[in-house]
């Protein structure tokens, strides 16, 4: 009988990216010019190369793209060496149980995500299984191909502080076939700029064709929150997205009480943890489930599922700047789960001026998604572009 092939990790590369945007991107977090990331190569000995991607946010899981670094290196790196996976199954084993925290139990969410996502790519490549038979694995027979994705259609995201940049930008992407739309809020100005979209969708949201949907990232108190909304209540709001801050989920359960639009949570969600301690304290009607905040495709999958047995209903959401790698992975998480509602991302080289894969993905009119072919990821990085378009050296580590 002829031995089982085992492919262990041969080499970790390291490059922290800066991309530059088409245009400055802000929210009540911030405004950004370009995405800080961090992706990962995973080299195994049979020569595969696997990538994964991930944007440290400290207002999210209190990472930066430093930490991440000196992370890896420190945690991950050294539980790499062991792997010696003889199947696909037995790879998602030794990924599924790469640490979540660092060694002082600090949440290391951004930097397992990208950890994960390289070995998932490289093992599904070498040992030519697609990442879809992760469901088989996971044994929930509900999941599995196509999923979500001949349904689902991507959103507009909206960030214009002033009225009439914000209904130019919803009329372009609404000539496009865009339907369902977000818009930042949780900063002065941001009523008038709420009720000039909201004008402009008047008949789609009458009508149901359209959605219209309000993100404040956090940067409301309670009582900011609860006069908000409360004045916006002859809005159709479809949904207000992570009105407190983290942290602030104890009153929660009073602003349900003065308001009728339904939660979605996204910086309050990074753990299965905090997921189970939402579902119990019933303050959660959506969750916000994006790779590299959730720590990767298995805790992404496991959290979908959980809220799909639990009558939480999901979005498969982005972070600011994304590269085609990450929008490649949640596409193929997607393609796994059937209970996908609303979707963002995917915008490639619609918001980057350069990606780092030689077909950049990006979604089509109407903001639909097309499965990827292959496997892996289904794309293929460019190593040149990466390192082109790192913010210092490139780390190499030789295991």
């Amino acid at each position: 009988m002829a031995a089982a092939k085992r492919a262990p990790v041969s080499c970790v590369t390291l490059y922290p990216l800066e991309l530059p945007f088409r245009r400055p991107v802000s929210h009540a977090a911030g405004t950004r010019s370009s995405s800080e990331s961090v992706v990962v190569a995973v080299e195994l000995t049979d020569g595969t190369t696997g990538y994964g991607e991930t944007l440290p946010r400290s207002y999210v899981t209190g990472e930066t793209v430093d930490g991440v670094l000196g992370t890896i290196e420190r945690v991950f790196l050294p539980s790499l060496v062991g792997w010696h996976p003889a199947s696909f199954p037995e790879a998602l084993e030794v990924a599924s149980d790469l640490p979540f925290h660092d060694s002082s139990g600090t949440v290391a969410a951004a930097a397992r995500a990208a950890v994960e996502l390289a070995a998932l790519d490289a093992y599904s490549r070498s040992f030519a299984r697609p990442v879809a038979e992760v469901c088989g694995w996971y044994g929930r027979p509900r999941l599995g191909p196509p999923g979500s994705i001949e349904r689902v259609r991507c959103s507009g995201v909206l960030t214009a502080a002033d009225p009439r940049t914000a209904t130019g930008r919803l009329q372009r992407m609404r000539l496009f076939g865009l339907k369902d739309f977000k818009l930042k809020v949780g900063y002065a100005g941001d009523e008038p700029v709420l009720r000039a979209v909201a004008g402009k969708l008047g008949r789609a949201l009458r009508g149901g064709s359209g959605t219209l949907r309000v993100d404040a990232n956090g940067a409301w108190s309670l009582s900011q929150a609860t006069e908000s909304l409360t004045r916006w209540s002859d809005v159709p709001i479809r949904l207000v997205e992570q009105p407190l801050a983290r942290g602030r989920e104890h009153e929660l359960h009073e602003l349900q009480r003065a308001i009728e639009v339904p939660l979605m949570l996204d910086e309050s969600l990074v753990t299965m943890e905090d997921a189970e301690r939402l579902v119990i304290d019933r303050t959660m009607d959506w969750m916000n489930v994006r790779l590299s905040k959730v720590g990767g495709f298995v805790p992404a999958l496991r959290l979908a599922d959980f809220a799909d047995r639990h009558d939480v209903r999901v979005m498969i959401g982005c972070m600011v700047g994304e590269s085609s790698i990450l929008s490649a992975a949640a596409r193929r998480l997607i393609e796994c789960l059937p209970n996908v509602e609303l979707v963002e991302g995917n915008f490639g080289t619609f918001l980057l001026r350069e990606d780092v894969v030689a077909r950049p993905l990006r979604f089509g009119f109407g903001g639909r998604l097309r499965p990827l072919p292959g496997l892996g990821w289904g794309i293929e990085v460019q190593p040149a572009r990466l390192a082109r378009l790192c913010s210092v050296q490139p780390h190499r580590f030789r295991l």
